[in-house]
């Protein structure tokens, strides 16, 4: 996506437009913030993960997808107000127009232009260049400067293509017909996205999924997500049909559940994890897992480094994730870049058994 840039005599400084706080990115001629990590009167949000998606918030603009994502996981009452924004559309507040473009991570997610004064920022949220057949493909804005996530920001972060990562599952599928093969996958995005792309390779079984990712899984197909027969293992009575129910069956579940007690009600399974951590092979093994697929919803180095050169930035601001070694990068090629330092984001960890939490920023 190209927007033409104004350029009247005098732009309004970047400092001026979007302050770093301890709440998070503040806009103060608007009184906005984005992605806040505490509770605020006005709330933008790039996405639905709850590491960017807090309940509390006075007022929330945001995508219809993720609006109501938020409200399947906080409750209707997550917000006192909702507004939807409509990718592309400009919304002005105050003086300050803002719109929301797809960034590819997952259902609903954008990045937020940000845009007075002839001076227009780009924050990307998290976001992915590889195609999701689940979600509208990321769209590179043209703009002065680009607020950028570096969660996978080191060149050993290098992500395969993630058709070939499920090609990997299913050929274990194949040679063990008689294990099950037990997915993690954050329950917001990866999961889906696993499973539309176990699909498209033309697998025709029915997939199994934890009870953590129903509701989740059902507005994916509402909104159209090609995701085939699924069916929660609660609803399967084993007691009936004997404990070789699940052999040769794909299960997802939440990263956390595949350590837990859950896991052992199934016969000799195939332990995986879809990730892009598990480019890392030492934490594939720290988590005891067999079968490492690297599919990851973040940019990784080679996609950051193009991401950057497509807006045509001047300045780049690096937000959570490896910065230092983005902002290096920059530097190398003669960008001038910061590090943001903002606290909150990544953080949400893998406890997400319980359906709330889904991943750190769906890696």
């Amino acid at each position: 996506m190209t927007l033409a840039r104004p350029r009247p005599a005098q732009m309004m400084r970047p400092s001026d437009l979007l302050i770093p706080t301890p709440a998070g990115l503040w806009c103060p001629p608007a009184d906005i913030y984005i992605d806040p990590v505490q509770p605020v009167a006005r709330a933008l949000i790039t996405h639905g993960h709850s590491d960017h998606a807090r309940a509390g918030h006075g007022a929330v603009l945001a995508t219809r997808a993720t609006l109501a994502i938020m409200a399947l996981r906080y409750g209707e009452g997550f917000t006192g107000q909702r507004q939807e924004a409509v990718p592309g559309e400009a919304i002005r507040i105050g003086d300050v127009d803002f719109s929301f473009v797809p960034a590819g991570h997952v259902l609903g997610s954008a990045q937020i232009v940000v845009e007075t004064a002839g001076l227009r920022i780009v924050v990307s949220g998290d976001y992915k260049r590889e195609r999701d057949p689940t979600c509208a493909g990321f769209e590179p804005v043209r703009c002065d400067i680009f607020i950028t996530e570096a969660t996978f920001g080191l060149p050993v972060f290098r992500h395969p293509p993630a058709h070939s990562e499920v090609g990997k599952l299913l050929e274990s599928v194949r040679v063990f017909p008689e294990r099950t093969h037990i997915v993690g996958a954050y329950s917001l995005g990866k999961a889906q996205r696993v499973m539309a792309l176990i699909r498209e390779a033309g697998y025709e079984r029915p997939l199994y999924i934890h009870g953590a990712m129903e509701k989740l899984t059902e507005f994916y197909l509402s909104e159209g997500a090609v995701l085939g027969d699924v069916r929660k293992v609660a609803t399967v009575d084993r007691k009936a049909v004997g404990r070789k129910t699940f052999g040769g069956e794909i299960v997802i579940c939440p990263p956390s559940a595949i350590q837990d007690l859950w896991a052992r009600k199934f016969p000799d399974p195939v332990t995986s994890f879809a990730s892009g951590w598990m480019r890392i092979r030492a934490r594939a093994r720290q988590k005891g897992v067999e079968l490492p697929l690297i599919i990851s919803d973040h940019a990784d180095w080679d996609d950051l480094q193009a991401t950057i050169r497509e807006t045509g930035a001047g300045e780049i601001w690096v937000t959570h994730g490896e910065a230092e070694a983005l902002v290096h990068w920059c530097g190398t090629v003669g960008l001038k870049a910061k590090p943001l330092h903002l606290v909150g984001y990544g953080d949400e960890g893998e406890a997400d058994a319980a359906g709330e939490g889904d991943d750190a920023a769906a890696v």
